[in-house]
């Protein structure tokens, strides 16, 4: 182990810039360099102060925030909440006194903790809008900003760590101290982490919402790239994705553009071992920070900086996208809010819970790329790609998505007295219920399967009666697509997927073989309309007529026993 990270080492070298495996970097100057403060200034940021080589730690970070604070009117810094291993969340709120009622711009840092170049680019932002002149920025808008959200993974810092980013020299680990990826908790809520950010978004409900990240591998020319739900084109929340994917983007590109960076919208590939295959736009879900965004009707980006760009470069371009946010909103708040409106005042009927890459691209576009070559590696055994360095502008096929399988959602759903963890959940998202006080009978559609393993089940009416304390989830209600995704038993998202239930189990076993083949028999005799439908079923339904199992089990789920031998998902629909 002592050689292996020697060697490492030697490969990162002294500085944030030396990684020797990495393409050598090409030169750039921008005019948003004029945003670093001089050597010696009173407020200069850490990561200025190294040249922007090193990245200041937690207790840095924090003691540099209230420093603003105490210093000046315009910068308060709060908790939010405490880390899994007990540090302290802290966000850093700038408003111009006595102003109240604005609208918030929520931006977060390090939810991926060696991804931290919005902590750096955000300090530099509060410094100017407290002592350089840019309170301007303020005058129409409140800034929240999360320096670190993970914090115990930045605490769990490396010269090692992420060896494909260029700086900053030390970097933090991906997952949080429960080993959670916490971009894929925000359905979930396993982790305090994200638990708390959930619940800042109630309470600010900001217009919008950003969360920076840095690129995986594949080398390109752009250095600032940002992306939104399904790039807009297959959001959730078609009106405020329409306000991100027109008035935000041609903003934001433009300012970029002027200070001299190169920006565009986030490329997903189809495969990222084979870049000339294309690019790829999918449907996301809640467990993202986007897909979460986009299903309660908050206008959320995704930064993703190129990870082979300097760490400088990749500061510089987030600052100057996070000032143009701030201008963005100031402007468009009222636009921004009807929009939102629109969102949460919908009431689709269909949810897609399947969806699979379309055959035929929805269009070609000009991509920025590097010229990259194949050698046949010793190690490997197979054709691996290297990056050459030599821009290549490339026409790339982008590929859209289509959908397998909808379901229709009711108009509300219930969930019994005795499943309080769900009801829990559903609170912890805010979403909207209403309990009952009494018992009460209904006709309910029930979703019945082998054990609480499965994903999917046959839906039933049946006569339910709830005791006290059961909640009705009506889908009439602003986040009524969060409750669909987290509620369906068919959603990649919901309750049923996150294995609460893997444990579940029906009240008796199936029956055997050999018991219930005679079983069959005998219902088919005595029952000639049962009979005649099975004769039906077999003569329309090739799969059914050709497996034995698949003829036991339709006769089994027609018998008395079948009750016993289905376990329910407790959570029912309510019939249209």
């Amino acid at each position: 182990m002592k050689i292996y990270s020697a060697l490492l080492l030697s490969l990162v070298g002294a500085s944030a810039c030396a990684f020797d495996l990495l393409p050598p970097p090409t030169a750039w100057h921008g005019a948003s360099e004029q945003l670093i403060a001089p050597a010696g200034s009173r407020w200069i940021t850490p990561a200025e102060q190294s040249d922007f080589t090193t990245s200041p730690d937690y207790a840095a970070t924090l003691r540099y925030l209230r420093a603003l604070a105490a210093a000046s009117d315009k910068i308060s810094v709060h908790s939010f909440g405490v880390s899994y291993q007990g540090r302290e969340l802290v966000y850093a709120r700038a408003s111009k006194p006595g102003a109240a009622n604005k609208p918030v711009v929520l931006v977060q840092a390090g939810i991926h903790a060696a991804e931290i170049d919005g902590k750096d680019a955000g300090l530099m932002l509060l410094r100017d809008i407290a002592f350089r002149g840019r309170d301007d920025l303020l005058d129409q808008v409140d800034l929240v900003f999360i320096p670190i959200l993970n914090v115990d993974a930045h605490e769990n810092a490396s010269e090692l760590g992420r060896p494909m980013q260029r700086g900053p020299l030390r970097k933090g680990s991906r997952s949080n101290a429960q080993g959670l990826d916490l971009n894929r908790d925000y359905a979930r809520l396993q982790s305090p982490e994200i638990a708390a950010v959930v619940k800042l978004l109630q309470r600010f409900d900001p217009a919008l919402y950003i969360d920076i990240h840095v690129s995986d591998g594949t080398d390109f020319q752009y250095d600032i790239t940002y992306t939104f739900a399904g790039w807009g084109t297959y959001a959730r929340s078609p009106a405020t994705a329409h306000w991100l994917m027109t008035a935000y983007h041609d903003d934001v590109s433009a300012a970029l553009s002027k200070q001299g960076h190169l920006p565009v919208i986030y490329p997903s590939w189809v495969d990222p071992d084979a870049p000339a295959q294309g690019l790829r736009i999918s449907a996301e879900g809640p467990r993202y920070s986007t897909g979460y965004g986009d299903f309660i009707g908050v206008p959320t980006v995704l930064v993703e900086n190129h990870v082979m760009k300097p760490y400088k470069r990749r500061v510089l371009g987030t600052y100057v996208l996070l000032e143009q946010s701030l201008k963005t909103v100031g402007r468009e708040h009222a636009r921004i809010a009807a929009a939102k409106a629109q969102d949460r005042a919908a009431r689709p009927e269909r949810l897609m819970v399947r969806w699979e890459r379309e055959q035929v691209p929805l269009r070609m576009t000009t991509f920025k790329g590097y010229r990259y070559d194949s050698y046949e590696s010793p190690v490997s055994g197979a054709h691996e790609l290297r990056w050459t360095g030599e821009a290549q502008d490339q026409q790339l096929p982008v590929y859209g998505v289509r959908a397998t399988r909808e379901v229709t959602l009711p108009p509300a759903w219930w969930i019994s007295a005795e499943h309080q963890d769900l009801i829990a959940a559903l609170r912890a998202h805010g979403i909207r219920m209403e309990a009952i006080q009494a018992p009460r009978t209904l006709s309910l559609e029930a979703t019945r399967m082998a054990s609480g393993k499965e994903r999917s089940g046959a839906l039933a009416v049946k006569t339910i009666t709830l005791p006290p304390g059961s909640v009705r989830i009506p889908a009439a209600q602003p986040y009524h697509l969060l409750a669909a995704a987290l509620l369906e038993a068919e959603s990649d998202d919901g309750f049923l997927a996150s294995s609460r239930f893997d444990q579940a189990l029906a009240s008796e076993w199936r029956l055997p073989k050999h018991l219930l083949a005679p079983l069959a028999e005998q219902m088919m005799a005595n029952d000639p309309k049962l009979r005649a439908e099975f004769q039906d079923a077999i003569a329309k339904d090739a799969t059914l007529a050709a497996s034995r199992q698949a003829r036991l089990q339709w006769w089994e789920a027609r018998s008395d026993y079948a009750e016993r031998a289905l376990w329910t998902y407790p959570v029912y629909r309510e019939p249209r």
